[in-house]
């Protein structure tokens, strides 16, 4: 008989007795309890760990029976690709393979006895091959940066183009040549901006002109977005625009022929794109036209700044990106629709699979879209997911999965690996993975029947309170999934998000995608218009959201965060969406955990002093506001740093009177004479005494010169004629002219066109200990950085940098 435990005993005893009998407890009973209490607080939670142990094996163990390990895989991909791409220099190719091969063979040798270690070798094989997939882009890429701005005459072939509404156009030429002065090196593929032209010039057309070229910009301050990385992953080598219009090389020859069947192929493909929002544009005037072009084919230049700051501050600049949104709403709509169309007629219901059919019509459908939308990484991400599945119906299987998100990521990294480290990746991803898991929880819970809900009265109610609910809560876990990714690369939160989409989801879904897909496939036909001006009908109720939305305010400033953080919080966003038992509340404590720590710790110190990478803007970082020396600095720099730093308000310089010296238009590298040397010098200390504190004082074209509140001077120069007096006056001097040393002959701290060219853009700090500086670049070792080293005299490569100012100033 097989042995009974004493609490499986106890009921027995008593079963048979009115009163149980009061037996005396045994002396060991009171001897353990008295132990235990006495038992110290640590030992107590070291055995509450040891006995939660085989229950977190057990959970790992259904994570494993549920195939959760493998959603991991593209986790492990995407880590080696990153890992290689923000390494400091280029990883040696060998290791890696060997690391990659032996690993693998590992995993099938590895038998299923074992699964522990087989997982480790396998997320070691993904982590190999996601290095080995960066490095092959790279070279693949293999994109000439122009090394420094120029200004010359370039002819090139017409690749794309796109219009911004105002009379410009963007195009990305091709470039087949350069003079006056040629360049060394110029690079393949280049944009550039077009004012004033009669028309636009057509997809194949040669044209050539003056422009102004200007490297792919590095980060605004250091660690924040490199947009060189992006240009050279998308074979862009240099931006500018033309002074004036350029010229077509032969007016009575028509576009030149691709020079490949793939590059002619995309080409006609661009021309559809140009062609479809064109005819958009004709249809419906200004904004409205423009946002309806956008969403079809991804243009968006031509959405004026006042309407893209509006969506952006309401939370709805999703929309005009061709996202999962679109697709899901032009895949269902079609499907939808034709399966309706099919079960007309019950001959063909009966006999085929409709919904079967009406998967493959929408898959049609969403290519055409993917197709004409521009290529971007949100619309290739969503093309994928809608191809999977709509691939998934015909096979009977689920849809919705997490299995599909993940095959479309390793899809998506196996092809472009540099898309990990960007904001559109990780935030469409995101988006997803919420959105997928909490549709996972929604579908697994337990259902209580309500014949109340079923009534035919309160039916429709509860439909409508459904799609609110599901358009609510849709918004809140995107809101909130995609609100780490937005502090992360764009250092701010939008609060009024949830509002602004509660009230545009139902105009989205029932009015502009509904109309606009019926417009598409009516515009073969030219019958197309009416049906365009429904779609500009909702697109106006949209924009009106979006502006009174961003009239409430509503634009938090975060600021940039420590770089710990976002690793860490983005692994616990995994844990929590991946997991399926208990254990994805591990991924909740380490974000709350994380975040309470930033929260709880005293902020980075603000830099005292930031330099633009090119020398021509500086600022001093206050307390409350950020003093530049410039009325009007550049708004493409300015806004980073003001997001970043957390300032929104700007103190323009104090503009003095006095000519510049040498007048306007003289050699800049003109020397001053004595008198003037000492005039100058005698005006910047003057301007630096007398001036506010934390606040440049300028002579226009000249100099500007500012007293911080610790008592150092900081000069910057537009013309090196004032190297002298500057470095004779100042503790630190910026100057954007690229001067062949890097130091004055007084001790002060210099800054040159040629050094920050090589750095990249500066913060300063003072300390006791010193002057801290922080630079953007520390080495120029990786692709996308190597032609700040290039040295056009020499026409090749070089570390060592400019030599200290020789005590006569030359």
């Amino acid at each position: 008989m097989q042995e009974q435990t004493t609490a499986e005993l106890r009921p027995q005893v008593g079963a048979g007795l009115a009163d149980p009998p009061n037996f005396p407890a045994p002396a060991v009973v009171t001897q353990s309890v008295r132990t235990q209490s006495q038992t110290p607080l640590r030992h107590r939670l070291l055995a509450a760990a040891r006995q939660s142990l085989p229950a977190g094996a057990c959970m790992l163990g259904e994570e494993a029976d549920y195939g959760r390990m493998l959603l991991f895989s593209p986790v492990f991909l995407g880590a080696g690709s990153a890992f290689w791409f923000l390494a400091a220099s280029d990883l040696p190719l060998v290791p890696s393979l060997l690391c990659l091969l032996v690993s693998a063979a590992a995993v099938f040798l590895t038998g299923p006895s074992r699964p522990a270690l087989r997982a480790s070798l396998m997320a070691l094989a993904l982590f190999a091959g996601g290095m080995l997939s960066a490095q092959f882009e790279s070279w693949r890429a293999s994109t000439v940066i122009l090394d420094s701005s120029v200004t010359t005459t370039v002819t090139g072939r017409v690749e794309r183009r796109e219009g911004d509404g105002r009379g410009r156009w963007r195009y990305i030429l091709a470039v087949t040549g350069t003079e006056a002065p040629e360049l060394k090196r110029p690079p393949r593929r280049i944009t550039a901006i077009v004012r004033g032209a009669d028309a636009p010039f057509e997809i194949g057309d040669i044209i050539t002109g003056k422009a102004r070229l200007t490297p792919p910009a590095g980060p605004a301050l250091p660690a924040l977005n490199d947009f060189s990385f992006g240009a050279y992953f998308d074979g862009i080598g240099a931006n500018g625009f033309f002074y004036g219009a350029p010229e077509k090389l032969d007016l009575e020859a028509g576009p030149q022929a691709a020079s490949s069947t793939s590059d002619a192929l995309f080409e006609w493909l661009y021309r559809l794109r140009s062609s479809i929002g064109d005819r958009i544009r004709s249809i419906l005037p200004g904004d409205t036209g423009a946002f309806a072009a956008a969403l079809v084919t991804d243009e968006r230049r031509a959405i004026s700044k006042t309407t893209t700051e509006a969506l952006r501050q309401s939370g709805l600049a999703h929309i005009v990106a061709i996202s999962g949104l679109n697709m899901a709403l032009s895949a269902g709509i079609f499907f939808v629709g034709f399966r309706m169309l099919l079960c007309l007629f019950p001959g063909v219901a009966q006999a085929y699979p409709t919904k079967k059919i009406a998967a493959a019509g929408a898959l049609m459908a969403v290519t055409a879209y993917y197709l004409i939308s521009g290529f971007g990484v949100s619309a290739e991400r969503a093309f994928i997911m809608m191809t999977i599945m709509l691939i998934a119906v015909f096979f009977d299987r689920p849809s919705i999965s997490l299995r599909n998100v993940v095959l479309s990521a390793l899809i998506i990294i196996a092809i472009s690996p540099s898309e990990v480290l960007g904001p559109s990746f990780q935030m469409s991803f995101a988006a997803t993975l919420a959105l997928v898991s909490g549709y996972q929880l929604w579908k697994d819970r337990r259902v209580r029947e309500n014949a109340f809900l079923k009534l035919p009265i309160i039916r429709p109610v509860v439909v409508v309170a459904g799609f609110f609910g599901g358009v609510f809560l849709t918004s809140l876990i995107g809101g909130f999934s995609t609100a780490l990714f937005s502090i992360e690369h764009f250092h701010r939160l939008t609060a009024y998000g949830l509002p602004a989409n509660l009230a545009t989801m139902p105009i989205i879904s029932f009015i502009v995608m509904p109309a606009g897909l019926l417009a598409m496939l009516l515009m073969p036909f030219g019958l197309d218009a009416p049906l365009w001006t429904v779609v500009g009908f909702g697109l106006d109720l949209v924009i009106a959201v979006a502006k009174t939305v961003s009239g409430w305010g509503g634009d938090i400033g975060i600021g940039r965060l420590p770089a710990w953080y976002f690793a860490v919080a983005v692994a616990g966003f995994l844990l929590l969406t991946l997991l399926r038992t208990r254990l994805r509340h591990v991924g909740t404590s380490i974000i709350a955990v994380s975040t309470l720590t930033v929260l709880l710790l005293p902020a980075p110190r603000p830099p005292d002093l930031v330099i633009s990478e090119d020398g021509g803007l500086v600022a001093v970082v206050a307390a409350e506001a950020i003093a530049s020396n410039r009325e009007n600095p550049p708004d493409f720099i300015f806004d980073q740093w003001q997001r970043a730093l957390v300032l929104p308000t700007h103190v323009p310089p104090k503009m003095l009177d006095g000519p510049a010296i040498p007048p306007e238009g003289e050699d800049r590298r003109v020397r001053l004479s004595r008198d003037q040397q000492n005039e100058a010098s005698a005006a910047m200390r003057a301007a630096a005494a007398g001036g506010e504190a934390n606040r440049f004082s300028c002579v226009k074209k000249a100099w500007c010169t500012s007293r911080l509140g610790n008592g150092h001077i900081v000069t910057v120069i537009d013309n090196a004629a004032y190297l002298g007096p500057a470095c004779d006056t100042a503790d630190i001097v910026v100057t954007s002219v690229r001067l062949r040393f890097n130091s004055c002959r007084s001790g002060g701290t210099l800054f040159t066109g040629e050094t920050l060219r090589r750095t990249g853009s500066v913060e300063l700090r003072f300390a006791d200990a010193g002057l801290q500086v922080a630079t953007a670049f520390e080495a120029l070792s990786r692709p996308w950085m190597r032609h700040r080293a290039y040295d056009w005299r020499k026409d090749s490569f070089t570390e060592s940098g400019p030599a200290a100012v020789s005590d006569n100033g030359e």
